[in-house]
């Protein structure tokens, strides 16, 4: 019977056998520095994840690896209700780049039970990439997050609105996703809520509160493009 140790192994080498200059070019193109990468798409180590299913014990060994690709196929493998305030605090004191928080964030962390109670304590980490954590998971609660209520949302905005003057790139983007997601998939009182910080914001002295609150009323304000029927489409052809 195969040991822990010999399942990370294996998880190593199919990640090893997936690698492809493409995908180590890749990251470089779209801004995520990591200091152990194989390179692999996120289709492959879906596949890869596919195949050895949920297993709490194996997603803390394989982020314990410290290799990139690990650590987001331990993300898409552990098991969210097994997840607690401590492993998310230790795992958020890993994140180095943008790529490996909204993954966690996204395909994990916003399943966990106490996923609302990390935004705040993360909401105040000086690390940029931890505080983008913060806002990285509160968009992603946003955008998953059934029957949660306006509360925990409402609470964000504050978050957010205290966030909004912090210039640095991964900072401002992730605050910007937050208020953006908070208003745009929830309830009208939150879009409501959303739309009052964001002009808030745009008119603020502030450079980088300015570009948060620009940036999250094109996207509110936006006017969807009325869906065309199959006999519109048709028309249009002849």
């Amino acid at each position: 019977m195969a040991t822990l140790e010999d399942e990370v192994v294996a998880a190593l080498a199919a990640l090893r056998d997936k690698a492809t200059n493409h995908d180590r070019e890749n990251m470089a193109r779209f801004g995520i520095e990591a200091p152990k990468a194989f390179g692999v798409s996120m289709a492959n180590m879906q596949k890869i994840a596919k195949a050895i299913g949920r297993r709490h014990d194996l997603a803390q060994a394989l982020w314990e690896t410290g290799w990139y690709e690990a650590r987001m196929l331990a993300s898409l493998i552990d098991d969210p209700a097994q997840v607690t305030p401590e492993q998310m605090d230790l795992w958020c004191a890993d994140f180095d780049n943008w790529g490996i928080v909204d993954t966690v964030c996204f395909k994990l962390f916003d399943q966990a039970p106490d996923a609302f109670d990390r935004l705040a304590p993360w909401a105040q980490r000086t690390d940029e990439f931890q505080k983008r954590a913060a806002f990285a998971l509160l968009a992603s609660l946003a955008l998953h997050g059934k029957g949660d209520g306006d509360e925990p949302f409402l609470r964000g905005l504050a978050l957010i609105e205290a966030a909004a003057r912090d210039d640095r790139n991964f900072v401002k983007k992730g605050v910007s996703w937050a208020l953006r997601a908070i208003g745009g998939k929830r309830s009208p009182v939150l879009k409501a809520a959303a739309l009052e910080t964001a002009r808030r914001l745009a008119a603020s002295p502030d450079p980088t509160s300015r570009w948060i609150g620009k940036d999250a009323l094109r996207d509110l304000t936006r006017t969807p493009k009325p869906r065309r029927t199959p006999r519109a489409k048709t028309e249009e052809l002849q």
